[in-house]
């Protein structure tokens, strides 16, 4: 019996990325504003009214999905409280967590939390026009050095 080189790889660690992540917003046009003008973030597909695609860190970072509510289903994403929306934590880094905040807040953008130090990280907290939280923090996650 031979053995694919993929079922090789089979008990060995397989190296995943993620790529992005897609939030549901009441108005995608609002939403690009926020993350276009405001956070500064490349605008990579613009579908509006329907859909947005948002490019954070460069053309090597992730990207953000910014898909309009359903509001033909019930239980769908329109139904969801803006407590479980803040809850929603979209986690971004930077080398340079106090230049970016005066940037951000002369740009306008409002922080809930402005840079402040936690025993495992310095960090910055917001939130987006449908209420996500957005956190951004000094340094790359989990690289402090606290366990």
């Amino acid at each position: 019996m031979t053995t694919s080189k993929s079922e090789a790889k089979i008990g060995r660690t397989i190296e995943v990325r993620l790529e992005g992540l897609t939030l549901r917003v009441a108005d995608v046009r609002r939403s690009i504003e926020f993350y276009g003008n405001k956070l500064g973030f490349t605008v990579e597909i613009d579908k509006a009214p329907q859909f947005a695609m948002i490019r954070a860190g460069g053309p090597t970072g992730g990207t953000i999905g910014l898909l309009v509510h359903d509001s033909s289903d019930p239980l769908g994403s329109n139904s969801t409280t803006p407590r479980q929306r803040a809850g929603i934590h979209v986690e971004l880094t930077t080398d340079h967590l106090d230049a970016l905040y005066e940037r951000l807040k002369g740009r306008g953008v409002v922080f809930f939390e402005p840079p402040h130090e936690e025993p495992w990280e310095r960090s910055m907290r917001l939130h987006d026009p449908d209420g996500y939280t957005i956190e951004f923090a000094e340094g790359r996650r989990g690289h402090r050095g606290v366990t």
